[in-house]
């Protein structure tokens, strides 16, 4: 062991520490790291939590990437599109592709005894992924598909039930507009149409995602009721919707699927059809930046006050050994172990803090929140060791850097003026 080890461990030994004036300073610093550390762990795990919940709840209501017609009728519904066979075969064959499904939206109103509401139907089938949805379910069951007619099944949110008071199977009656070419003799040319269509549907389900958004007017029924209302064949459907195994690779993923299909056909991917929702999540990454930054500065000037109270409480000290023939790099080596191992125990106990602080929200979701502001009714935690070892590195360096400052006021202090320092 070194002589500058051997004295530091000395100097901070809580046994032959009492009753210095540094020694509550010191613990305050230990405090603060710990509090930061913990706070940015906390803080790190939320982000990542909040904003992985958000985008799996986006993408399991809607999807990743997103085929549709490069037109837009006049009643700002989607025109249909239609892929061949041997498209859709290459593109589930793609390596990044896993899964394909169709589907299609149609407004309408949702029309009660005493109320009306505006309501999108989203058209799927049984090749659906239901994986999402079925973990959302709260009553009764999902869509039966028939081969050869359309399902009246219809699977609505609860926040919908809620508000117009439906109960399950019970049976509602929605208002739709819808457009066709037709043949006028008159003019002996093709004119748009316009009528209004209804459908009655059975309540087969309820489910409730906190996504209010979505959960406000979102109801599911059968691809082939779409398709009858809008007097599309059995091949035309609104949109195909593509999984991809990476969210990290989307923009890189829909750069393909466009390379393949050409430009006759808008391929979107859900960061582009919800961009306000995405530009407000990365907003909190600046926002977990901001934290960060100051903990770690709080941390470091709790620190490098700590340490500077056990210089001056140890003038004398240093003028003994600085007399005995110790120089000034040796000196500063002895406070900068001293140091070390307060930043070390900050550390320690900020780990087991943050670490259990994160752990107990995790499995417990003791903080709740409002569904209706946040979209989730808890606060989110996703642990990611590896952030939390950056951390851990990022704060031990950045004390340990800015804890050299209070120590070069040791080359200031030489044995005449220290060995008379009362």
């Amino acid at each position: 062991m070194s002589i500058e080890k051997f004295i530091a461990d000395r100097i901070s030994n809580p046994k032959l520490d009492k009753g210095n004036i540094s020694k509550p300073i010191v613990k305050i610093g230990i405090i603060g790291i710990a509090l930061g550390v913990s706070v940015m762990f906390l803080t790190v795990s939320i982000v990542l939590g909040f904003k992985k919940e958000i985008v799996n709840r986006i993408t399991g209501l809607t999807t990743d990437l997103v085929i549709s017609n490069i037109n837009v009728n006049s009643s700002n519904e989607p025109e249909p599109i239609y892929l061949n066979e041997d498209s859709l075969k290459k593109i589930k064959n793609l390596p990044f592709v896993k899964h394909l499904q169709t589907t299609a939206f149609k407004n309408g109103i949702l029309k009660t005894e005493t109320e009306n509401e505006g309501i999108v139907l989203k058209g799927i089938t049984e090749n659906y992924n239901f994986d999402f949805i079925k973990k959302h379910l709260i009553e009764g069951r999902l869509p039966i598909f028939k081969k050869d007619e359309a399902s009246k099944d219809i699977f609505i949110s609860s926040s919908l039930a809620e508000k117009l008071n439906l109960k399950l199977d019970e049976k509602m009656l929605v208002y739709f507009i819808s457009q066709h070419e037709v043949y006028d003799s008159t003019i002996k040319d093709f004119i748009t149409k316009y009528e209004q269509r209804s459908r009655k549907f059975t309540i087969c389900g309820v489910f409730k995602t906190s996504f209010s958004d979505f959960d406000k007017s979102l109801a599911f029924v059968d691809l082939k009721q779409i398709q009858r209302l809008n007097f599309w064949n059995e091949n035309q459907v609104g949109n195909y919707e593509i999984r991809i195994n990476d969210f990290e690779k989307l923009n890189e993923n829909l750069e393909t699927i466009q390379e393949f299909l050409g430009y006759n056909y808008n391929v979107n991917s859900v960061k582009e059809l919800y961009s306000n929702i995405f530009i407000w999540l990365d907003k909190l990454d600046i926002n977990g930046i901001i934290v960060i930054v100051l903990m770690i500065i709080v941390a470091t000037i709790n620190m490098i006050t700590a340490l500077l109270i056990l210089i001056l409480e140890r003038t004398n000290m240093v003028g003994l050994v600085k007399a005995l023939g110790m120089n000034n790099a040796q000196v500063r080596k002895i406070f900068l172990f001293i140091s070390l191992k307060l930043v070390g125990k900050g550390l320690l106990w900020g780990n087991i803090i943050g670490i259990t602080a994160c752990l107990l929200q995790q499995y417990f979701k003791i903080i709740k929140l409002d569904s209706e502001i946040y979209y989730v009714e808890y606060v989110a935690i996703d642990i990611n060791w590896l952030y939390f070892i950056g951390l851990n590195i990022g704060t031990f360096v950045a004390c340990f850097v800015m804890l050299f400052l209070p120590t070069l006021i040791l080359t200031k202090l030489t044995p005449i003026k220290t060995l008379k320092f009362d």
